[in-house]
């Protein structure tokens, strides 16, 4: 009996232990609307799991390849979370007749308030036909950015 009831604790602290959480970020300005969001377990070393998102770069023609991306679980290449700071790092690659153009969106927020993150944002959008003169620099735009944990 004995046994039972230790065996009972035990899983009963593990589900505590690996209890989850969610960090999100949205913006909406003058050049982009982006919303991104994931699950966080507590513990482990906090691995994300649902990443998901959604990018649209409002000065790129209608149509265009790279006006609206779409994030899955592979594009979230790094993060951070503390009580301190949020970081993502989010990177998309769009293949067209055999070229490679890209976007990365980089996260950098601290935390103002308990579960609040404010900083920036940058993305760098690399479209091989827009280089004309072949130096492989994306053009970047950046903003102030919003995001939140629990």
């Amino acid at each position: 009996m004995r046994t039972i009831i230790c065996v009972a604790m035990l899983l009963a602290s593990v589900g505590t232990a690996f209890a989850s959480g969610g960090i999100w970020c949205n913006v909406d300005d003058a050049a982009v609307t982006f919303d991104v969001g994931a699950g966080v377990t507590r513990g482990m070393g906090g691995p994300t799991f649902n990443f998901r998102g959604d990018l649209e770069i409002k000065a790129r023609p209608a149509g265009d390849g790279l006006r609206k991306t779409v994030f899955e679980g592979s594009n979230l290449t790094q993060y951070w979370l503390d009580d301190k700071e949020l970081r993502l790092n989010i990177y998309h690659e769009h293949e067209v007749a055999n070229a490679f153009n890209s976007v990365e969106l980089t996260i950098l927020t601290k935390a103002s308030d308990e579960g609040v993150y404010d900083g920036q944002y940058t993305l760098a959008v690399y479209d091989k036909a827009a280089d004309t003169d072949k130096d492989g620099k994306p053009m970047e735009l950046t903003g102030k950015v919003s995001c939140g944990a629990e």
